[in-house]
């Protein structure tokens, strides 16, 4: 039952947590290089540079998407007084 009440702490925890990985992810690159991101699809740029961009940029997403559930997850229980989600291993 928490999970189904837990779900719309979820989504709006996720939808933030993209927000904010996006906004972290482009301070941090801009702190790298002065130009945008590269694509993966742009033929010009070197595999050294598109690599970079983008395991930068999956850290940082799954990193704040992990800080972010896991905060929610700790305000349902002060909410509810129930973890939502797998219970400790015996």
């Amino acid at each position: 039952m928490s999970r189904v009440l837990f779900a719309p702490f979820s989504i709006i925890g996720s939808l933030i947590a993209g927000f904010v990985a996006r906004k972290a992810f482009d301070g941090i690159w801009s702190a790298i290089d002065n130009e945008e991101p590269p694509e993966a699809g742009e033929e010009q740029e070197s595999l050294a540079r598109v690599l970079l961009a983008t395991v930068l940029q999956a850290a940082v997403f799954a990193g704040t998407r992990a800080l972010f559930d896991r905060q929610a997850r700790r305000a349902f229980r002060r909410l509810t007084g129930s973890w939502p989600g797998p219970k400790e291993k015996a």
